[in-house]
Order: C-alpha cells, then sequence, then structure tokens
C-alpha cells in the first residue's frame, strides 16, 4: 500500500515525508482496519515533522483526521461491520484505569496513544484502529467535508467549552479550527483577530461580528477567548480584550514562549488555560452538534503532502488542508 513517511524529523523545507510502499497491516483484538478516503492536515503534523514534538516513533505515517471504510475485524473488534464509514481522531488509545480516565479526563491519561504520533495516522491507505476510538459519520458529509470535523472541529469544540464563553467570544488566529468554532457560537458575538485580509474576510462570510488586528483598539470586551495562533504573544495580547472572571483557551499542543505578563492584564480573576487534547465524550458531543456546519477545504493529493504542510506553515491555506487517498 502507499503511504507518506517520515524517516526523520526535519525542516518542512527539505521534503521529509517520503512517499513508500508498505505492507497492508492486519487488525488483531479490537483493532479494525481502515481503507482511509481523506485525511486531514494539521499544523500539530507540521510540529511533528519538523521536531518541535519529540518523536515517539520512527518511522512513522502522520496524519489524525481520518475518514475511511472498515475492511476488516480484529476477532474481537463487535462496534462495527465492514462497509461501515467512520472516523479517526487525535485520541487513539487510553489506559481506561487511571485517575484521570476514570473522572472524564481521558485526555489526561499519561498511558494514552495518539493518531499519527505514537501510532502509525492516516497518510496511508489502509490504518488500523481501535474501535472504541472512532465516531461514526453523519451520511450528510462528504468524506472532504467531514475529514476537518475530526481534529479542528472536535478540539475547537472542547476550547469553545473551556473558554467559558457565553455572549462575546474573542477568536486570535483563524485557521481550520476557528473556522469550524465561530460557526458554532453562531449564538454569540464574535470577534477575530488575525493578521491576513483574506481570513478576515472568512471570518466575515461565515458571520464574525468583527474582524481586524489585535492592535486595534475595540471597545467591547469578550466573556472567553480562545487562542489558535501557536504564538505566546498572543497569548498576552488576548488579555487584553478580557473582561473580568473571563479565560483564554489556548488550542495549541505546541507554542512559543509567553512573555512576562503585567498582573493588571489577570488581575480581576481572568485566566490562561490550555487545551490537552480530547475525549471520545468531546467527538460525540461535538457530532451531536455538526448538522449544518459547512468546511472551507482546499484539495491535495497524498504525493503533495509536504506542499500541503508548506503552505500551512506559510499560512496559506484558507480553512483546512485535505489529503484525498484514492
Amino acid at each position: 500500500m502507499k503511504a507518506m513517511v517520515l524517516e526523520e524529523q526535519k525542516k518542512i523545507e527539505e521534503e521529509p515525508l517520503m512517499l513508500e510502499d508498505l505492507e497492508k497491516p492486519e487488525p488483531h483484538g479490537k483493532k479494525v482496519r481502515i481503507r482511509v478516503k481523506t485525511c486531514g492536515v494539521c499544523r500539530t503534523d507540521l510540529h511533528i515533522a519538523e521536531g518541535d514534538l519529540p518523536a515517539k516513533k520512527m518511522p512513522l505515517v502522520l496524519g489524525h483526521q481520518v475518514v475511511g471504510h472498515i475492511d476488516a475485524l480484529g476477532e474481537n473488534a463487535k462496534r462495527f461491520s465492514c462497509g461501515e464509514r467512520v472516523g479517526g481522531f487525535w485520541l487513539a488509545g487510553t489506559c481506561k484505569t487511571c485517575t484521570f480516565c476514570k473522572n472524564g479526563l481521558e485526555n489526561l491519561c499519561d498511558n494514552a496513544e495518539f493518531t499519527g504520533y505514537t501510532v502509525d495516522g492516516g497518510y496511508e491507505e489502509y490504518m488500523l484502529a481501535d474501535e472504541d476510538f472512532l465516531v461514526p459519520i453523519p451520511e450528510s458529509f462528504s468524506d472532504e467535508h467531514a475529514t476537518p470535523l475530526l481534529c479542528a472541529g472536535i478540539i475547537g469544540y472542547r476550547s469553545l467549552k473551556l473558554s467559558g464563553a457565553k455572549k462575546r467570544l474573542g477568536i486570535f488566529g483563524f485557521g481550520s479550527s476557528a473556522h469550524i468554532v465561530i460557526q458554532l457560537a453562531k449564538n454569540m458575538e464574535t470577534y477575530v483577530f488575525t493578521r491576513s485580509e483574506e481570513h478576515r474576510e472568512l471570518a466575515r462570510k461565515l458571520g464574525a461580528t468583527w474582524a481586524g488586528g489585535t492592535e486595534d483598539n475595540i471597545k467591547e470586551k469578550m466573556d472567553g477567548a480562545i487562542v489558535f495562533a501557536p504564538s505566546g504573544k498572543v497569548v498576552k495580547e488576548a488579555l487584553r480584550f478580557l473582561e473580568k472572571g473571563a479565560t483564554v483557551a489556548i488550542n495549541a499542543v505546541h507554542m512559543s514562549p509567553i512573555p512576562p505578563i503585567e498582573y493588571d492584564l489577570i488581575y480581576g480573576e481572568r485566566k490562561i488555560t490550555s487545551v490537552a487534547n480530547v475525549t471520545r465524550n468531546d467527538a460525540e458531543e461535538f457530532f451531536e452538534l455538526a448538522e449544518g456546519i459547512k468546511t472551507e477545504i482546499e484539495l491535495f493529493s497524498l504525493d503533495e503532502l509536504n506542499r500541503a504542510l508548506m503552505l500551512l506553515k506559510e499560512s496559506r491555506i484558507n480553512g483546512s488542508a485535505v489529503v484525498r487517498i484514492d
């Protein structure tokens, strides 16, 4: 089978992912085999490829926004049948027994597995997955348009919950996840802060109350905010727009250092929290709300993955990049 394989972490300019022929994997136990149709391109893939995140498995097939059909079952797999369309997301497995798992915080499990990081992901024709960590894909979504929902959608939903926003939401950075979150927050006023005029136009098209830059002065204060940009500087800037008692949720698996913060910016019980991974419950709740969400996508072939990641690094993807695997 064809797969794009990371043999060594390097800058994406050096095109570290190589198109290779691999053996088709065979499922055992509760694992199922998925014939992959599409896989989304995420900034986390870029962080892994370039070494911002330490290698956990090498060589590695990246990709954790996976849509496909089950074509083989392990001997103990009972949840799905062959032919069913499913989605694989970032969380690939947990111990299910630790304190975090037992208290509904499996996203913090110390022994968690992650798709496209600790186990091979979706930039390949066939992928193995634990049946307990898959979600059915609603028929209303095509393969391509369902794909961004499996990371950008689910993690965006968790970020929105953790932000606590009820009336006014600040969105800092406007990539794949943000363009889904703004649709989830349709009953709120949404204020989008991004440097790209193209991204500002997309935000307005999707219903943003306002779109501009962090250098702008606006009178409104947010009762919750999400930082999507992997820049610590932006976290500090976001605090300036927060109402008392409000929270900035940081949706980033890797981020540059946050500069020193003057106490006045957090006084008034303003809070900063990270968003660490997702739970299966997040995935299930999100797909109950996903009906009607529109995803803006740019399609790439499997052998164009290095280019797609380069465009993502340069913030030249408007919406979500999706690899089609035929």
